[in-house]
């Protein structure tokens, strides 16, 4: 499997499609990978979240990394795990989440907001660190974290992030981030995204 750093260095947004409908995610699917985004979250508190994970993974294969957010519990890991998710985003620091992802072949970038936390993730296996709210933290807090944090850790940014915010967060030594509303809202026509997406990637001047 390819690593999350590699996906990261293809394109460091992770689109977080909240509230998608299965019935929209193929095509939304492709306008983001035509867009260049190639990392895609369907959170677990979207409608018939597994089922849209399903679709994306069969339509677009080794084209994005799909996977979940919002897990919750070792179930949803399994449930996620077998309709062909491949990566693992939880809103909190649970090690248990982490082992059970990677134990299914998933990568795994598990939500965290103090050190503690950071450090019990990295050692039950975590690929990459969300720290999450980002709207409570700042540039310079992730700066000090990457000061003590084992060098090379990931750490993506959530909350907030836009084409407007991404840049000093990038500068502090952020390796990727997750956009949510900036990128998609319920009911956002696949193009309308499309666009979205590409000024997301002009606004880190690779794209």
């Amino acid at each position: 499997m390819t690593t999350l750093a590699e996906w990261l260095a293809r394109c460091p947004l992770i689109a977080i499609l909240r509230g998608l409908r299965p019935e929209e995610a193929v095509a939304m699917g492709e306008a983001l990978v035509g867009a260049g985004i190639t990392l895609l979250e369907v959170p677990m508190n979207s409608p018939e979240p597994v089922e849209s994970i399903r679709r994306l993974a069969a339509h677009l294969g080794d084209r994005a990394l799909v996977g979940a957010g919002t897990v919750m519990t070792e179930r949803q890991v399994a449930e996620i795990a077998t309709a062909g998710g491949r990566l693992l985003v939880t809103p909190h620091a649970d090690p248990a989440l982490v082992r059970a992802a990677k134990s299914a072949g998933m990568l795994a970038a598990p939500g965290f907001f103090t050190p503690a936390e950071a450090f019990s993730l990295l050692a039950a296996g975590a690929d990459a660190l969300k720290l999450f709210p980002a709207e409570a933290a700042s540039p310079a807090v992730l700066k000090a974290l990457l000061a003590v944090l084992p060098k090379g850790t990931l750490v993506l940014p959530v909350g907030g992030m836009a084409a407007d915010t991404i840049t000093p967060w990038r500068a502090a030594g952020a390796a990727g981030f997750g956009i949510g509303g900036a990128l998609y809202r319920p009911g956002d026509a696949p193009e309308v995204v499309g666009a979205r997406a590409r000024e997301l990637r002009r606004a880190l001047d690779i794209g």
